[in-house]
């Protein structure tokens, strides 16, 4: 498919589409190679936000306009953000790196980032924060914060690690380094790689796969892996229970059982 973007001002902007029950989040600043300002990390947020709010919303896709998803911060506009310890993101918002931060929602619904060309620090971050990643195959990722003096804190120090093991994440984080789209797959960064250009339709045909499913189980079952990795197998497993109690209670369940029996597609409500 092929998103339509606004004009973007100046400093970017991210663009919005619904396509029934999807997000598409847009980054737009492509004459920058969709460098990031504090206006869109604000503008991100509010998208995601706005997904989890969104009864009607079920999975949100994450794109970029241009040929690169992102040449990472704009530093001269961030500058005065990270002298001072601020975020450019208000508090209550849903924070897009997803790691937790005191003051910031999390988000429950699923994200599926298609990436393309340049995708440095911050897009890397993002990716990682989200749940499943469809890359061109023409990506060229860095990690490169270390190059200008700064250190990588949108979750790539928690991440790398997790996804890829100690040792390759120090590789990439230490070094600075360019690798493409087929080192981003065995790192278990990326989750599929096609020809460049159909990076968005194959992230939309996975979303709209999620989206058929019953929205409550996506919401519990991405939470139950998450809890699983920050807190450990046990505290998932406590949850089994009630979980699955509160679940089989819903319409949905019960749509469930009644498609089965059909032999039809189920058509989920979300309640």
């Amino acid at each position: 498919m092929t998103a339509t973007p606004t004009t973007p001002p100046t400093e970017g902007c991210i663009d919005t589409q619904v396509l029934d029950h999807v997000l598409l989040i847009g980054i737009n600043r492509p004459a920058k190679r969709n460098g990031w300002t504090p206006p869109m990390f604000r503008q991100l947020a509010e998208a995601y936000t706005r997904l989890d709010d969104d009864p009607k919303l079920r999975v949100g896709v994450l794109h970029a306009f241009g040929d690169h998803f992102t040449a990472g911060l704009d530093l001269p506009a961030v500058a005065d953000y990270m002298k001072r310890g601020e975020k450019a993101i208000p508090q209550g918002l849903v924070e897009p790196h997803d790691f937790g931060l005191e003051g910031y929602r999390r988000r429950t619904k699923p994200m599926v980032v298609a990436v393309k060309g340049i995708c440095f620090t911050v897009g890397i971050e993002l990716m990682l924060g989200a749940d499943i990643v469809v890359a061109a195959d023409n990506c060229r990722f860095s990690q490169m914060e270390v190059q200008r003096g700064i250190m990588a804190t949108g979750g790539a120090t928690l991440r790398m690690a997790e996804r890829a093991g100690l040792g390759n994440a120090m590789l990439h984080l230490l070094t600075a380094d360019e690798f493409g789209s087929a080192e981003a797959y065995r790192l278990n960064f990326v989750q599929k790689v096609v020809p460049a250009g159909q990076e968005l339709d194959e992230a939309l045909a996975i979303a709209q796969r999620i989206a058929a499913q019953a929205p409550l189980a996506v919401v519990a079952t991405r939470l139950n892996v998450l809890k699983a990795i920050e807190q450990g197998p046990l505290a998932a497993v406590g949850e089994f229970i009630e979980t699955q109690k509160r679940l089989s209670n819903s319409e949905d369940a019960a749509e469930g059982v009644r498609s089965f029996i059909e032999r039809r597609p189920a058509r989920f409500s979300g309640r």
